[in-house]
């Protein structure tokens, strides 16, 4: 008695099965985090290392932009500001070579020059560093799938953005003449620090914060810090 492969009971050979197999659920989605600091990044593995698959960390951009494209992770997050360049610049170089790799902002700066900045460069989104664990699992996850993602107040600055409610090239072109020191001084100055207090905050003496603010005056062609504050809050700087 001949038994037919396909009788009850029997299981046919390898070469014999042809019915396509159900196709594998999809893994962790495997992440790449940039930071400059080494314990920020250790506490995002922490929180999130559970959920998805953390296959590569830099701390400043040229570190970055060869760890992302040697692993090509399903989302990549992004500080806005690192050693050796910014969030901005890695997404660019990045994207030169690899067009689809998305990219979600997790940053402490919720300036509106950072969250405009890095989505025009390319971002998904963009989220802060007071986000929770979950809700960052989530936001990578709604990234890798497509989605965009952004922290409720930084979503306004994009619409505001897209509406034309903030004026882009006028916003671009003044903050192009300042140096990342002076962009972060600016904002700190606009916030009501004092300059003893920038110092502290940036590492830096008082007569550094002293020139870089002469030179944002001079660049800006301001003539006061009272002016200056002025400038920053109308365009949502601070």
């Amino acid at each position: 008695m001949n038994d037919r492969p396909d009788q009850p009971g029997l299981r046919p050979t390898t070469s014999e099965a042809s019915v396509p197999s159900a196709p594998a659920e999809r893994g962790p989605y495997r992440v790449v985090i940039v930071d400059d600091h080494a314990m920020f990044r250790t506490g995002v593995k922490a929180e999130i290392g559970r959920s998805v698959a953390v296959v590569g960390e830099a701390a400043d951009a040229d570190r970055a932009i060869a760890v992302i494209l040697h692993t090509q992770p399903d989302v990549v997050l992004l500080d806005v500001h690192l050693p050796g360049g910014g969030g901005v610049e890695v997404i660019r170089k990045v994207h030169e070579k690899n067009p689809d790799q998305k990219f979600l902002a997790l940053s402490v700066s919720d300036a509106a020059e950072d969250v405009i900045g890095v989505i025009r460069a390319g971002a998904r989104g963009y989220v802060t560093k007071s986000i929770s664990g979950s809700e960052l699992i989530d936001a990578i996850r709604r990234v890798a799938e497509g989605d965009a993602v952004f922290s409720p107040r930084l979503a306004g600055f994009v619409l505001d953005a897209f509406s034309g409610s903030i004026d882009l090239a006028t916003v671009d072109e003044d903050l192009d003449r300042l140096s990342q020191r002076e962009r972060e001084v600016l904002r700190l100055i606009a916030r009501g620090y004092a300059y003893k207090e920038v110092a502290k905050e940036l590492f830096i003496s008082i007569k550094t914060v002293e020139t870089h603010v002469s030179s944002v005056l001079r660049k800006l062609q301001l003539s006061n810090r009272h002016q200056l504050t002025r400038w920053a809050t109308d365009r949502r700087l601070v």
